[in-house]
């Protein structure tokens, strides 16, 4: 029974980490519906967080309900005369002199307005998210100048410092972070290697460690490494007994195995070497010519070396740059994704349910607050995309009908839109029995 405790803790913190960012999501999601539609004359009735019996309200002077209720898996905004949360239809008689203030009484470009919101703050949402770790976390400089030292095994020397500037590495030449990258194929695979810097204004050569050892950098959610306990910084000294120097190694020696078990001797900085028993995973991926490519994978990312370059600030503009640069990145890969599924070039195990991403939020949680908020930004971003789908019940449905009526000068018939929603329910409801048929049975 002991032995159950901390798996059932586990679980607990799972869905705790996971609600809270569906809170999070769900509200700043909402709060688009609400506040474009009240700048646009439409009235908000109910804000609530969570759905069910309510727990907690407060009405504001504008009239609007803002309560927290029970089942904490979502929320919804009501606005005057919606017949349901979903703002489907009409659901009382409204005095003739309020039905500007509806949402199905407002212009089209109101209602247009306020539905496109809600995605378009999961949008903002994310900017601020990733452009905020630029923000306060700094960039690199663009001077290859070493910055913070990290902890390396026993039996590699680092004779760098900070502030040394890298002008070459075993006899190649060095001007920019790329450089040292590209030196690694040429390279010989060893612990150690020379680095040329500029220290105190004289060019010294000094012993440091390989510039791509096989230090993990990330671990991925719901991967082989993140299932075994793995975690940023730790180093992978050895796999199935033989010695690992590079991370090139340790990514070839994962393709060979083909899936089979793998037994990974890791060394971490505040407790020493132990032993993980990992099964790579077979995943879809990217390639270089366009499509995608099958890869045994263990779910890491790495090769940083046992320093980080020197940080510069980021600008206000270059980081909301770099924060729309990725959260477009999120977007583009769910676009191409979603495609690839349905031409048949991925497998459909790549769907992911409701379960998948609930141990993904506990992992990247138990990663830490920055790996948390990270998480956050990427579900955000793909929960916006998702939102425009032009599948009714949807916001992108709604948008959808939106576009129809502007197009012929008037709405669909409510005949219409009842079949139309109703096959958009069945659509949604089949796609998350599918994700959850995945998150059971696709290995």
């Amino acid at each position: 029974m002991t032995d159950l405790i901390p798996q059932f803790g586990s679980t607990i913190y799972t869905l705790a980490s996971f609600v809270v960012a569906l809170a999070v999501i769900v509200t700043v999601h909402e709060y688009g519906h609400y506040i474009i539609g009240r700048l646009s004359g439409i009235r908000a009735e109910v804000f609530s967080v969570g759905f069910g019996p309510r727990l907690v309200s407060r009405r504001d002077r504008r009239g609007t309900l803002w309560q927290i209720a029970a089942l904490p898996l979502g929320g919804y905004v009501r606005f005057l005369g919606d017949a349901n949360a979903a703002s489907a239809g009409t659901g009382h008689r409204v005095d003739p002199a309020l039905l500007r203030q509806t949402l199905t009484g407002a212009p089209l470009w109101a209602r247009f307005a306020t539905l496109l919101a809600g995605p378009v703050f999961n949008f903002i949402l994310s900017i601020l998210i990733f452009g905020g770790f630029a923000l306060f976390q700094g960039l690199p400089t663009q001077q290859v100048e070493v910055g913070e030292i990290s902890p390396a095994p026993p039996g590699i020397v680092n004779q760098l410092q900070p502030g040394d500037l890298i002008t070459g590495i075993g006899g190649q030449k060095v001007e920019s972070w790329a450089d040292i990258g590209a030196a690694v194929d040429t390279l010989p695979i060893a612990p150690q290697q020379d680095w040329q810097v500029l220290r105190d204004g004289l060019e010294i050569t000094v012993t440091g460690p390989d510039p791509m050892p096989a230090r993990i950098s990330g671990v991925a959610p719901r991967s082989a490494a993140a299932d075994a306990g793995l975690m940023a910084g730790d180093v992978v000294i050895g796999i199935d007994d033989q010695p690992i120097t590079r991370f090139t190694q340790m990514r070839d020696m994962v393709e060979a195995a083909q899936g089979n078990p793998l037994a990974l001797q890791v060394w971490r900085p505040d407790s020493g070497v132990a032993n993980y028993m990992l099964i790579p995973k077979e995943q879809d991926l990217p390639a270089a010519d366009g499509g995608y490519e099958k890869r045994w994978l263990i779910g890491v990312t790495g090769g940083e070396s046992f320093f980080a370059p020197a940080m510069r600030r980021a600008g206000p503009i270059e980081a909301l740059w770099l924060g729309i640069g990725q959260t477009w990145q999120i977007i583009a890969g769910s676009i191409t994704g979603l495609w690839a599924m349905i031409t048949g070039q991925i497998g459909s195990c790549n769907l992911g349910g409701a379960i998948s991403i609930a141990e993904s939020t506990g992992q990247a949680a138990s990663a830490g607050g920055a790996s948390f908020l990270w998480w956050i930004a990427v579900l955000s971003a793909a929960i916006g995309f998702l939102n425009l789908l032009p599948i009714p019940v949807l916001d992108g449905g709604h948008l959808m009908f939106y576009a129809w009526e502007a197009v012929t000068g008037r709405p669909p018939s409510d005949r219409a839109l009842n079949l139309l929603t109703a096959i958009g329910m069945a659509a949604v409801l089949s796609l998350m029995i599918f994700g959850l048929t995945n998150d059971l049975f696709c290995p």
